[in-house]
């Protein structure tokens, strides 16, 4: 064990589970030690950051023990991970979607593609480059789900300056500077030319959900004036 001054305040301990860096001090006429991490884990240099951090703490009449404890207990009541703060947005911004976003779409792009990776991140630490690494893989390839990540980060975000974060509401658009032009060319899907839309209405079924959804915009369809759709049992009028 090596063993130290109060005027050096940081010193090493050998035991069992290898060395410790620990802070002594005086306080209210009595002397304490406080833990600062193992070694290797945590080096000289940082050993001595913690030792000056503390000191100012004990300078101000505090006692640095309790004060690590209430702050810790204070990191665990506000959670600022990214995912946390995902949640929150969302919570936030639920009587704007449809169904309260039960459907989940809105939160599906960053559940599949940002919360993986950058969930347990606190979100102050998250930067363009983390953004951009992230959306990288989709970027050229599913340019519109890459999109819709990135407009749900920046939403985020602006809820995380809201609760008084320090975050960069610049990120998100730095992100997309960094990642440039999409290479993705979007396909318009072909129309269907009003003379098949009988024999295409009479393959839909009564029943499944997606065919009725279907049946909608078939019967709003938009023919040459003056030319009506004629089938036996199913007449669209022109407009």
């Amino acid at each position: 064990m090596a063993s130290i001054t109060t005027a050096t305040v940081c010193g090493s301990r050998s035991g069992p589970t290898g060395a410790q860096w620990f802070l002594r001090f005086d306080l209210h006429g009595r002397r304490h030690e406080m833990g600062l991490g193992g070694y290797p884990s945590v080096g000289l240099k940082e050993a001595r950051v913690e030792r000056d951090r503390w000191r100012k703490i004990v300078q101000s009449g505090k006692n640095p023990i309790r004060e690590r404890e209430r702050q810790r207990r204070e990191a665990a009541r506000y959670d600022n991970t990214f995912r946390a703060v995902t949640m929150e947005a969302f919570d936030a911004r639920k009587a704007e979607l449809k169904g309260d976003g039960k459907a989940g779409r809105w939160l599906s792009p960053l559940n599949h593609h940002v919360l993986p990776k950058l969930g347990d991140v606190p979100v102050e630490e998250i930067d363009q480059r983390d953004i951009r690494d992230v959306l990288a893989p989709l970027w050229h390839e599913k340019a519109e789900t890459a999109r819709k990540a990135l407009n749900r980060i920046s939403i985020v975000f602006k809820h995380a300056a809201a609760m008084g974060l320090d975050v960069d509401l610049q990120a998100a658009e730095n992100a997309k500077a960094l990642l440039g032009q999409s290479r993705h060319v979007p396909k318009n899907i072909p129309s269907l030319p009003w003379q098949d839309v009988p024999a295409f209405y009479r393959t839909l079924g009564d029943e499944a959900r997606s065919h009725l959804a279907l049946r909608l915009p078939s019967r709003s369809v938009q023919c040459p004036r003056g030319q009506g759709l004629r089938d036996p049992g199913n007449r669209l009028s022109p407009p």
